[in-house]
């Protein structure tokens, strides 16, 4: 979970700045391994009365003997190395996760520099793209973010907030019967990229119909969906595929 600190310390002078970061509870390691810490603490502490008070001198030298074993085998294992690594790819993972995020910005400013056409067929062609292109990725989210799929947990949904028509809805529920149950990489292949084809008809036909100069604008059209297309495929792979579990063993 991702939390904003920056703007609570950005204007902070003199002590405590650190301190108030240090601290702060909501998104902190703190409230991510408290009840492990605890029960860390509680087993220790029972050890150690039980090494102190119950246990003879004969025992105490076996316990000792334990202890070192542990300590000595522990060392054996490069364990900063592993756990530098760890949070290195961790890290990395995380935020190329956000900078993987597709946004429709740059399609938007290719359509309509490109797809020319004051005319309502002209207008429908650039909005329907973009529509397309948002479906797309509300799609991807749905599968990704819980917050997202209880705001469109159906294609109903989706039909009422003007991404959907009856007839795509239509299209996308006579795939779901026929295969009633399909894997979320049959779901990557096939439902998630629909929409992005969609799109690429419609700037085919709009180069048809001479409402794009030439070639070349449809072609960095085209190449700008397959960009969004690619972004959304790997969103997909990055909550599929997790970090491997050896590693965070």
């Amino acid at each position: 979970m991702t939390v904003t600190y920056t703007g609570e310390v950005a204007t902070c002078r003199g002590f405590g700045t650190f301190l108030k970061v240090l601290y702060r509870w909501r998104g902190s390691i703190y409230k991510l391994v408290w009840l492990d810490l605890l029960t860390y603490l509680l087993v220790y502490y029972i050890l150690s009365l039980i090494y102190r008070l119950l246990l003879n001198e004969e025992s105490k030298r076996l316990f000792e003997g334990v202890v070192n074993y542990c300590s000595f085998h522990g060392n054996v294992i490069p364990l900063s190395f592993v756990l530098g690594f760890y949070v290195t790819v961790v890290m990395n993972r995380w935020w190329n996760q956000y900078t993987t995020i597709p946004w429709p910005d740059s399609i938007a400013v290719f359509v309509s520099a490109s797809i020319h056409g004051q005319d309502e067929r002209g207008r429908l062609m650039r909005r329907t793209i973009l529509r397309y292109v948002c479906l797309c990725l509300t799609m991807v989210l749905t599968m990704i973010s819980p917050r997202v799929k209880k705001r469109f947990p159906t294609l109903d949904n989706l039909v009422e907030a003007g991404l959907l028509i009856d007839n795509e809805k239509t299209i996308l529920e006579h795939l779901n019967k026929k295969f009633p149950k399909p894997s979320k990489h049959w779901y990557e292949i096939f439902l998630i990229p629909l929409p992005i084809v969609w799109a690429t008809s419609i700037v085919t036909r709009a180069r048809k119909e001479g409402r794009i100069r030439d070639d070349f604008a449809v072609k960095t059209i085209i190449d700008e969906l397959n960009k969004f297309r690619g972004q959304a495929g790997l969103l997909l792979s990055y909550d599929t595929i997790s970090v491997p579990l050896v590693y965070t063993q």
